[in-house]
């Protein structure tokens, strides 16, 4: 029987919270784990300084396990990386790039490193480095996505790499939990329904467009110049798209979105802003503390395991 995340974590469900570019504070990463959860400070947006204070922060806020995700393409990442040994962080998760340079230094201050990945490949070349597990992130998720789905993804991942594997993209409830367990994860990773927490410190606009979503509410953008980004279609969106269709090259679209996910986060500018969510935000339907959302999670995966007695062959045929 496989060991399942919340056994290798020391934490109560076997979750992870994504560590979403500011909006993953340390508050936020804190009120995740005491719920339950690994909580993730994301440093997306931040420096060495500002990660150490929102470290500082989740460590006076909980006394249990959380962790630091860094997308290695932060000018700060070097320091970052050192700020995340010097304080002996429980579980870095990484984007962007490979962390290899960085491993030995974060094995040596028990750190475990799990990077997020859309591709197997990606992963074995992870996994030679030292990467401890592997998040395998489906493209139905919020953000920068890649192209494979979860449904298609886990399973690939779980056969090709010896490592524990987590799932992410498109799980909210304990259905795609159960989903997801079956696939052969030991694990998931959530961050859109947990957008629509009480403790999520993202604009009340933002949370107010998450829950009128629909399952046709989000597209993504920037497939053109190889930085697809899944978001909630808006003015920004449909007019990135356009500009995509005519032609426009990547400097000119980075321009045109820039600042746009502090004008949804910070502003509540749901026209311009970048509304990242991914494709479950169809299902949320009313804000909760994260406490009831993972609790509800697991309650209901129970009873979606223990109904499933299937006849998958009739004997008589």
């Amino acid at each position: 029987m496989r060991k399942m995340l919340n056994e290798i974590l020391d934490i109560k469900y076997p979750f992870i919270q994504g560590g979403m570019a500011n909006i993953a504070t340390g508050e936020f990463a804190a009120a995740c784990s005491n719920a339950g959860a690994l909580g993730i400070i994301g440093s997306g947006g931040m420096n060495a300084e500002k990660l150490e204070e929102n470290i500082e922060k989740a460590a006076k806020l909980t006394d249990k396990p959380f962790g630091v995700n860094l997308m290695l393409m932060n000018p700060d990442t070097d320091n970052m990386a050192e700020v995340v040994a010097r304080n002996h962080v429980k579980v870095v998760t990484t984007g962007a790039g490979s962390p290899g340079k960085y491993i030995e230094m974060w094995k040596e201050a028990g750190v475990t490193v799990i990077p997020v990945t859309a591709s197997v490949l990606l992963a074995k070349r992870l996994i030679v480095s030292g990467a401890d597990m592997i998040i395998a992130e489906g493209g139905e998720s919020g953000g920068h996505v890649g192209e494979m789905s979860t449904m298609t993804l886990v399973p690939q991942m779980v056969d090709e790499v010896d490592v524990p594997v987590i799932a992410a993209g498109g799980i909210a409830d304990g259905r795609s939990l159960t989903a997801a367990l079956a696939l052969g994860a030991v694990g998931v990773q959530m961050g859109t329904c947990l957008l629509v927490s009480e403790e999520c410190p993202i604009h009340a606009n933002y949370k107010e467009a998450l829950l009128k979503a629909t399952d046709n509410s989000t597209t993504v953008t920037g497939r053109s110049v190889n930085a697809p980004t899944r978001i909630i279609k808006n003015k920004m969106a449909r007019n990135y798209i356009r500009r995509e269709r005519e032609g426009a090259d990547r400097m000119e679209l980075e321009k045109f979105t820039l600042g746009s996910l502090r004008k949804a986060v910070f502003d509540g500018n749901v026209d311009e802003g970048s509304l990242m969510a991914g494709e479950d935000c169809g299902s949320l339907k009313e804000i909760r503390p994260v406490e009831t959302i993972f609790a509800e999670m697991a309650r209901e995966a129970d009873e979606v395991m223990g109904s499933m007695h299937f006849n998958l062959v009739r004997e008589d045929k």
